[in-house]
């Protein structure tokens, strides 16, 4: 029998490239989108999916949780704002709490017990145990807090991986390495801060083995309730290095202002570095083969 997952998030980039290779090893896929942020990260593959629009009703969301009698959910659904504003504040609340919570409680009533949740590495701001680099982070923590009742109060079992930066070619977000792309192909000029902080890629298809790999553990290992576990390339580099690297992998040439912008709030100098690696899973893709697969 085929296995099932849901996904929330799915038609965001990370969880449109877990939906694909799912599908590809024979699973029987389940999203939660909502209507709104559209469907073109999954046309390729729109057909052979199980869509549920998600438009706040708590009732609708447990019977299909009931429909779909699913193995585990893969929850990557939320909202990022690395600097928010007062206005964001209630957009990011509903979206890392109050559907992350429906989703809890939908399992619940499912009795759908095993989840692999999505943090973020900015949990742990100047690598301490929690301080988080922004609200958004905050909200990270928040939903893992939120997580622990309906693990130790109603028998849910969870893993939780914390992501660093993620790319890859199918990657349409405003991130870093598209905008090298955009402004090496433009020749126009890239204002960027000093450069010193260090970041640390993962292309995604290293990170949705991650996910995977997560379940299985959980799925075979009945003791582990609650763990986390950091998707790291295991690579630290500069931003200065990273611009290098780019150039010599693509040889396309990138006008970096240095320092044209100043260091956010908080910006992040130093990684995390105190986490635990998931059993199993290793980063298989260096940054020159990822960079090397992007379209220029």
């Amino acid at each position: 029998m085929n296995k099932k997952a849901v996904i929330t998030g799915g038609t965001g980039f990370v969880g449109s490239n877990l939906s694909r290779e799912l599908l590809k090893q024979g699973w029987e896929v389940f999203i939660i989108s909502q209507k709104e942020f559209g469907y073109k990260n999954i046309e390729d593959i729109k057909n052979k999916l199980n869509i549920f629009e998600y438009d706040g009703n708590i009732q609708k969301l447990i019977n299909f949780f009931k429909d779909s009698k699913a193995d585990v959910v893969f929850h990557l659904a939320s909202v990022f704002i690395s600097e928010h504003k007062t206005d964001d504040i209630n957009l990011l609340i509903d979206s890392n709490l109050k559907f992350g919570t429906h989703i809890l409680e939908a399992m619940k009533e499912s009795n759908t017990e095993l989840i692999i949740n999505t943090g973020t590495s900015w949990q742990h701001y100047n690598n301490e145990n929690y301080n988080p680099v922004c609200l958004y982070a905050a909200t990270k923590e928040s939903f893992e807090k939120l997580m622990e009742y309906y693990i130790q109060g109603e028998n849910l079992r969870a893993i939780t991986l914390k992501l660093f930066d993620t790319y890859g070619e199918t990657d349409t977000r405003p991130k870093l390495i598209n905008l090298l792309n955009k402004f090496s192909r433009e020749k126009t000029q890239l204002d960027m801060s000093p450069g010193d902080q260090v970041i640390d890629l993962v292309h995604v298809d290293d990170v949705v083995n991650a996910f995977i790999q997560a379940y299985e553990y959980l799925s075979e290992n009945k003791s582990v309730k609650n763990e986390e576990f950091a998707v790291s390339s295991g690579r630290e580099i500069k931003l200065k290095e990273l611009i290098s690297i780019y150039e010599k992998v693509t040889g396309n040439k990138v006008l970096v202002n240095w320092g044209g912008r100043t260091y956010r709030k908080r910006e992040v100098m130093n990684l995390w570095k105190n986490f635990k690696k998931l059993p199993k899973w290793e980063c298989t893709i260096s940054i020159e083969e990822g960079l090397k697969r992007m379209p220029n």
